[in-house]
């Protein structure tokens, strides 16, 4: 039989240091944007109104900030993890030129650090994502750890390197495509009064709304991200496995909480940086998705008067309302109904 698929590359497969040029580029249009809105319901208004982000100095609507993530990430899927047990977490990501219809995105990742598993059957690869432009300008960049399976148990395991990664993307690092000027921005239309200076560390917000997953819409968004992992695809197999069912592609979770966010946060224009994040539990579809964040820290941004900063930790639950913001007990274990812990950057306004 003749040999021409990919099956996907196994732990032992990686090498430190690897560089990996994903296939298929992506042009975005603004059919992609559509699709994103019916899925999530988004109602952010830099995404949605090109006269609005005109008045933050861009010459349309940008594409959602993660929209572009999902793309981006899902050029990985066949090479990094098409063979993964569990994708495990997120950190130092930074989003940089805002992406509009009509740009074409293309995706490199580099392999930063292997260890194998106690039980000779997985082992933790470790990999920075760079996606870019048609000019080869950085939209988004971030590391991600994937629990991957081996195919040959019996091969040898790489010695272990685990990168250092950090606790948050500093401010300095932070892109900010803006410019806004005095009076020039509509919070009427933005949706919320609450500005940057409106916000304080220790702040929670419950965001109220809460969405259920239905099995079409969850299969759609990972086929708009050309997300091929077999977990959230093929019945036929997973209803042999641990869940006898499909899962719910990760960032599907985090762009509903990103979007029911906008009942508190309405006018944090973008994601600026991905500071960690885990899916602690899985989700399918028929869940109920609700959402609650705690501003973590506020950030003036150096030389720069129009527009701040906060760091915010959302954390989404399924079939279970947040008015009470559950999170971890005294041991650290997190309540059973989480589904994502997110810790992210995203710019706001300021009054000028």
């Amino acid at each position: 039989m003749s040999v021409k698929t990919n099956p996907g590359n196994y732990f032992e497969d990686f090498r430190l240091g690897q560089e990996i040029v994903h296939a298929t580029p992506r042009t975005v249009t603004s059919g992609d944007a559509a699709l994103y809105t019916a899925l999530y319901g988004s109602r952010f208004a830099i995404n949605s109104s090109t006269p609005f982000a005109a008045t933050l100095g861009l010459a349309q609507a940008p594409l959602d900030s993660l929209l572009v993530f999902h793309i981006i990430f899902g050029k990985t899927v066949p090479d990094i993890s098409l063979n993964a047990v569990a994708n495990l977490g997120y950190a130092g990501g930074r989003f940089g030129q805002p992406v509009f219809p009509g740009d074409t995105l293309s995706t490199t990742s580099t392999v930063i650090g292997l260890r194998q598993n106690r039980d000779g059957k997985t082992g933790v690869v470790y990999v920075r994502s760079v996606g870019v432009n048609q000019r080869n300008e950085m939209v988004v960049e971030y590391t991600r750890w994937v629990m991957v399976r081996k195919k040959n148990l019996d091969a040898p395991a790489p010695a272990p390197v685990v990168p250092d990664l950090p606790v948050a993307v500093a401010a300095d690092e932070l892109v900010v495509p803006y410019t806004l000027h005095t009076g020039a921005y509509d919070t009427v239309h933005a949706g919320s009064p609450y500005l940057w200076e409106d916000y304080t560390a220790g702040e929670k917000i419950d965001h109220v709304d809460g969405v259920t997953i239905e099995e079409a819409e969850h299969m759609q968004a990972t086929r708009l991200y050309q997300n091929t992992a077999r977990v959230h695809f093929n019945q036929h197999v997973e209803r042999e496995g641990r869940f006898g069912r499909r899962i719910v592609y990760g960032g599907h979770i985090i762009s509903l909480a990103r979007a029911l966010s906008f009942n508190g946060l309405a006018n944090a224009l973008s994601v600026a940086a991905i500071n960690s994040g885990r899916h602690t539990n899985p989700s399918f579809a028929g869940d109920t998705i609700y959402a609650w964040s705690e501003i973590l820290d506020t950030i003036e941004l150096s030389g720069r008067t129009d527009i701040g900063a906060l760091r915010v930790r959302t954390i989404a639950t399924r079939d279970r309302a947040c008015s009470d913001f559950p999170y971890q007990d005294a041991d650290g274990n997190y309540d059973p109904a989480i589904v994502l812990d997110f810790d992210y950057t995203v710019l706001m306004p300021r009054r000028i």
